[in-house]
């Protein structure tokens, strides 16, 4: 008898969504097949599936330990979130040598599904740094006997999804700061900036509205500028390496001495980004929006404003929320914007959503359809929960009234 090749071995996913791109979050069920072609009839001991999600991270530094004498020191760490193995076809035993129990696959294809079920618990978003990752992956193993097996790869994705449709990261962020240039015994008048965001969390592809004011009191040409850091954090033996990535960034108009620019809402876009990973123990991804005085000569005058990126977008309430909250909470006579006294009520539920709409959103599959959406836009959890929501309770009562600003002083005359 004529022995058969194994063609090819391969791993498909279940996907639920049309870009064929296998997602999952924790809780939930991972299933696909082993798809094995061969030619002729061969004979198997096994076919088996591992499955595993880890994070780890790794990296060396070079140590002095005298005058000629050096070595380099290795930091590794691993977090291991699943285990799983299971066998699809014949027995776990590895006697190479015995007949019993081989498995005969006829010439074709044939296909050998398997399912596992994701931990309930937090899982680290699916990352790849530049001294560590989070991966989840399946592993196919094709055992015949006096062979060598045959092993086959393929990785899938894994969201822990931020919401930030929640309080703290619908609060605007602000802050405010001055600096004072010295040449010698001279000294020229200070460059302030304030700036401000309407709120801390956003997803891919969003656009950051920027109100800011730069006053430039010194003697330099000034330039303001702005842009969007990416930190990775790896953690192993208790030290820490850093790693600051830029994602975005915008220029404004040079200032001169004595003049004064106000952004109403510059835009920086978001470009298509990891999530923020905030709950691994090793690996930590966070985000920030730095506005910043590029002076010549001197130290830059600059705002760090912390971002969380996440995967669930605004509610189309949120952002009026977010906006009367805006309001309500900060002052903004610096930014030389009007504001009512009073922030208008929101619509009610009834005007903004018809009852077609709301029986379309009840609609078995639904929630699918918002989910392949979401998988074709720049980050693909873009996903559209909860999209027509009542909108929560208003209270006509602003719970942070104006407070007034306090008097700066100007320019001084040149």
């Amino acid at each position: 008898m004529v022995l058969g090749k194994v063609k090819s071995l391969t791993i498909s996913f279940d996907c639920l969504n049309d870009s064929n791109v296998p997602v999952y979050s924790s809780g939930d069920t991972v299933s696909g097949r082993v798809n094995l072609e061969v030619t002729g009839e061969i004979r198997v001991k096994s076919l088996k599936i591992h499955a595993r999600g880890h994070a780890k991270v790794r990296w060396t530094e070079s140590r002095n330990a005298g005058s000629n004498t050096a070595y380099t020191q290795n930091y590794t760490e691993e977090v291991e979130y699943f285990n799983h193995k299971d066998i699809l076809i014949g027995h776990e035993r590895d006697d190479d040598n015995s007949e019993e129990g081989f498995n005969t696959i006829h010439s074709g294809r044939h296909e050998y599904a398997f399912s596992f079920e994701l931990p309930q618990t937090p899982l680290a978003t699916s990352f790849e740094g530049r001294h560590g990752s989070v991966r989840y992956w399946v592993k196919a193993e094709l055992h015949r006997p006096w062979l060598l097996p045959v092993k086959l790869k393929k990785e899938f994705t894994v969201f822990e999804h931020i919401d930030i449709n929640t309080p703290s990261l619908l609060s605007p962020q602000a802050g405010t700061k001055e600096k004072t240039l010295c040449c010698w015994f001279c000294t020229s008048g200070p460059i302030s900036l304030s700036a401000k965001i309407e709120r801390k969390g956003y997803t891919p592809g969003e656009s950051i509205q920027i109100f800011a004011e730069i006053e430039n009191c010194s003697s330099r040409m000034v330039v303001p500028k702005a842009a969007i850091y990416q930190t990775q954090a790896f953690y192993a033996k208790g030290k820490m390496k850093e790693v600051k990535q830029l994602v975005a960034n915008l220029r404004g108009e040079s200032l001169s001495s004595g003049k004064t620019e106000t952004w109403n809402g510059k835009l920086l876009k978001i470009p298509p980004v990891s999530p923020s990973i905030l709950d691994c123990s090793i690996i930590r991804v966070e985000y920030s929006l730095m506005v910043y005085v590029d002076i010549p000569g001197a130290m830059d005058l600059f705002l760090n404003l912390p971002l969380v990126i996440g995967t669930i977008p605004l509610h189309p309430f949120g952002s009026r929320t977010s906006s009367v909250s805006s309001q309500c909470s900060m002052n903004m006579n610096w930014l030389g914007l009007s504001l009512p006294e009073r922030p208008e009520a929101p619509p009610s539920y009834a005007e903004v959503v018809t009852e077609e709409q709301r029986r379309n959103n009840l609609a078995p599959g639904s929630a699918c359809d918002d989910f392949e959406r979401a998988l074709q836009g720049p980050l693909f959890a873009y996903i559209q929960e909860f999209r027509f929501l009542p909108p929560p309770l208003y209270s006509e009562i602003d719970p942070n009234p104006d407070q007034p600003a306090d008097d700066r002083p100007s320019c001084p005359s040149r």
